[in-house]
């Protein structure tokens, strides 16, 4: 039955010319998608089943290609028993007994040989395994401990408090000891605690392991200017400058150097911040 649509458009008097009309308006365009649809559904049947057989004969190929090479290096195997057995019957050199056990000497041998050789292949393997499993296991634990450092650092910049944030920097430490950054933030948290010496001390642990590490040489000479050593202060301050261009901004602005205003070799240093 032909759609409404199509039927309106023959019978009125303004019906549109048949190469104008829609292709759904054209009449048994449901029995052309049909059939191709159809078409399209045997291809795409035909087309498996090719591949199916396809698939098929290649791998009975491979089967057979794989007993055929298994049963003629075993037929070879046993021509070369067979052929030196008969070589040494026809010289005389040994009685057929002896041939009997020399074969079976020359088998155990042979047989002993390939398990050796496998056996050694696979403790190989077994070792590369055993070492594989070894790393992954650290690289694990390697991951947790990354993990477990980063949410600590979460919760330390979220502390309110130094001492917060110290306990926090302590259970870094825990987890990865003698971690520079975690000791130098912990001296800056004993710095807003006021506790020069040791702040000090904290930055002289990370100094002996890293000498230019620039934030140490920040904190130690804040510790210096408020206990009143100017000289090792500057001298900190400008060999932390040196390796953080940075940090002259931060200097210019920095109460713990209150007691620096005035010196002629930190208002150099804040000269330079001004240019």
């Amino acid at each position: 039955m032909f759609p409404v649509s199509v039927v309106h458009a023959t019978n009125g008097d303004n019906a549109k010319p048949y190469s104008e009309q829609s292709i759904y308006e054209k009449p048994m365009i449901e029995r052309y998608v049909l059939d191709e649809l159809k078409s399209l559904r045997m291809d795409q049947q035909d087309l498996e089943r090719r591949l199916t057989r396809d698939i098929t004969d290649r791998e009975l190929s491979v089967a057979d290609k794989s007993m055929n090479y298994a049963n003629v290096t075993v037929t070879y195997f046993f021509y070369i028993i067979a052929a030196v057995a008969s070589l040494i019957a026809l010289i005389g050199w040994q009685s057929m007994r002896e041939i009997k056990e020399n074969t079976k000497r020359m088998a155990e041998l042979q047989l002993k040989a390939i398990a050796d050789n496998y056996e050694q292949k696979f403790k190989a393997l077994e070792r590369d395994l055993k070492r594989k499993t070894r790393i992954i296991g650290e690289n694990n634990r390697e991951i947790e401990k990354i993990n477990e450092v980063h949410n600590l650092w979460l919760r330390a910049q979220s502390s309110q408090t130094p001492e917060q944030k110290i306990e926090i920097y302590d259970e870094i430490l825990k987890v990865r000891p003698g971690d520079l950054e975690a000791l130098t933030y912990k001296a800056d948290a004993t710095m807003e605690m006021r506790e020069f010496h040791w702040a000090l001390s904290i930055c002289n642990r990370v100094l002996e392991v890293d000498d230019t590490n620039a934030h140490a040489l920040y904190q130690r000479a804040c510790a210096y200017a408020c206990l009143g050593v100017e000289d090792q202060a500057i001298s900190d301050l400008e060999r932390a400058i040196k390796d953080s261009i940075s940090l002259r901004e931060l200097a210019a602005d920095e109460d713990d150097f209150e007691n620096l205003r005035g010196n002629e070799r930190f208002e150099l240093l804040l000269i330079t911040v001004e240019d």
